[in-house]
């Protein structure tokens, strides 16, 4: 089974950023790039808090460019898609605000508030176990004739995401800011995300490095990137890692061919830096951050020996749906 709006591998261009930037404008938030007092002097860092949209991360751009660009008998038939949180709430939200109704196909896994919150914008959640995650929406696709919307495989999901990269080479040369980034640390799972930026950031500041950063434990991007091949792990071993959001078992299809590329390298960060990062963004700059959201600023913190050499770097914090009582944990109850 493969995804739709892949087979003809054709990669996105800057051109389809901008349109889905046009196309999805009242649907998403602009999220603005936040200066840390707090970094190192001689590494200046700005965050790209996407834990501000509607549905609490970066994936409702991708969700609403998606939806945005079905038709009339696509929409009245409503759609299905799989997640294990982020994604879902972004369908279910973005499908909410057009008329659309949408099936949602969570694991047994997710947290609890990503489940409750993809309910209450009003879609029909089927929970299954891990390993069924990305078989059943196929199944109900064929059986009720629902268009799929993919969490990353697909087109029209890259270029929304790529909307990030696309503010974020706008938002950095402006005013007193003026300057391209030197670094932009991206989260990685299914690979949607660091696509579309990193296409968005090569077009605009080609000299800028972008690195997709992730999990030790769900560090199946980092071995596909080392070997060249696009490796699949088990749900048995992605699913260790606290990051809930990043526990896909490969990248996918088309956004290889988008990291191999557009990406300069893959970083991994361990749990313990993740929490640290989790609790670092919450002290010091007021934002919470789920696990998944905050590898890239664990990667800052912890691995600057095994990144480039920069003195503008940028990054994105995907997400701040974090179950409240892990939070709490994380800051020691």
């Amino acid at each position: 089974m493969t995804a739709i709006h892949t087979a003809s591998l054709s990669l996105v261009t800057l051109s389809d950023i901008q349109a889905a930037a046009a196309r999805i404008r009242d649907l998403v938030v602009r999220t603005p790039l936040l200066p840390c007092a707090w970094a190192d002097a001689e590494r200046p860092l700005w965050l790209k808090p996407e834990s501000l949209q509607a549905t609490g991360a970066f994936k409702l751009r991708g969700a609403s460019n998606a939806l945005a660009q079905l038709d009339a008998g696509q929409r009245a038939r409503g759609v299905v898609a799989q997640s294990s949180g982020n994604h879902a709430q972004a369908v279910a939200y973005a499908a909410a605000r057009l008329g659309i109704r949408a099936t949602i196909v969570m694991p047994d896994t997710s947290p609890a508030v990503k489940l409750d919150a993809t309910r209450g914008f009003g879609a029909e959640v089927v929970v299954v176990p891990p390993a069924e995650r990305d078989v059943r929406p196929f199944e109900l696709a064929e059986a009720h004739g629902y268009p799929h919307i993919p969490p990353y495989d697909d087109d029209r999901i890259i270029a929304g995401q790529g909307t990030v990269g696309l503010e974020i080479a706008e938002d950095l040369a402006s005013g007193a800011r003026s300057g391209a980034p030197d670094l932009v640390l991206v989260p990685v799972s299914g690979g949607g995300l660091i696509s579309g930026v990193a296409t968005a950031i090569k077009a605009l500041s080609p000299e800028t490095r972008v690195i997709a950063v992730e999990p030790e434990l769900a560090a199946d991007a980092a071995e596909s990137f080392r070997t060249g091949e696009r490796v699949i792990w088990t749900p048995e071993q992605t699913y260790r890692t606290i990051a809930d959001g990043l526990r896909t078992t490969s990248v996918g299809v088309l956004p290889f061919e988008h990291i191999r590329r557009y990406v300069d390298g893959v970083v991994t960060v361990s749990e313990e830096e993740i929490v640290e990062a989790v609790r670092v963004l919450g002290r010091k700059s007021r934002l919470v951050a789920e696990p998944s959201g905050a590898v890239t600023t664990a990667a800052y913190l912890f691995h600057a020996a095994e990144l480039p050499a920069a003195s503008r770097t940028v990054a994105v914090v995907s997400g701040g749906n974090v179950d409240p009582a892990a939070y709490r944990d994380y800051f020691g109850g």
